[in-house]
């Protein structure tokens, strides 16, 4: 867990017990960079970040489709090894200071990010999405719906600080006045 929390080389290209077991390109985020263009009813150079970005894959993908797409993350290996045909795309931040102007965005999307801070943090994050955002937001948080997936979840985590049951995030959601969308990363066996 501590070696995963320094997200730097081992995490992801080390070894699988610590994170990722090699983060490569392979084009998996081309099909899920144009529903995401659908969804949210994206134009051409419609502006887009994606907070906790990695090594900007996804960011790769929704330039290719005419998307004006930007990163952050705390990982300046990540950032290092990028692809290069992103570079300045991507920038060294964390999530509970932005350095954007309110509503900077037409989409904000932060996956499997947001529940590497603590609960304080997290509730920043929330705020600094909702304040960055024009009008589309979506995250995806780890979380379990019982006992039996909370126990896979717990022998399974290496990063996350603050998780809870669905039903929590949804309070915990409202009570931060999160106005976008979310989905789940559930461990099932």
């Amino acid at each position: 867990i501590q070696i995963s929390r320094e997200y730097g080389q081992k995490y992801f290209d080390g070894d699988r017990k610590f994170g990722y077991g090699g983060y490569y390109y392979d084009g998996r985020w081309k099909k899920i960079a144009k529903k995401i263009k659908t969804h949210y009813q994206l134009k051409k150079n419609s502006k887009v970040l994606d907070i906790g970005c990695a090594k900007g894959f996804l960011i790769k993908d929704l330039v290719e489709i005419g998307i004006d797409a930007y990163g952050v993350d705390i990982s300046r290996y990540a950032i290092k090894n990028s692809p290069t045909e992103i570079a300045g795309r991507i920038h060294c931040q964390n999530a509970v200071n932005l350095p954007f102007h309110d509503n900077s965005f037409d989409l904000v999307l932060c996956i499997n990010t947001l529940h590497n801070f603590n609960k304080k943090d997290c509730s920043k994050a929330l705020k600094e999405i909702n304040r960055i955002s024009k009008k589309h937001s979506f995250i995806q948080v780890d979380s379990y719906r019982n006992s039996k997936e909370k126990k896979i979840f717990l022998d399974w985590v290496l990063t996350a600080r603050y998780h809870d049951y669905t039903k929590k995030w949804v309070e915990f959601f409202k009570k931060n006045k999160y106005k976008g969308d979310w989905y789940w990363t559930i461990i099932e066996e």
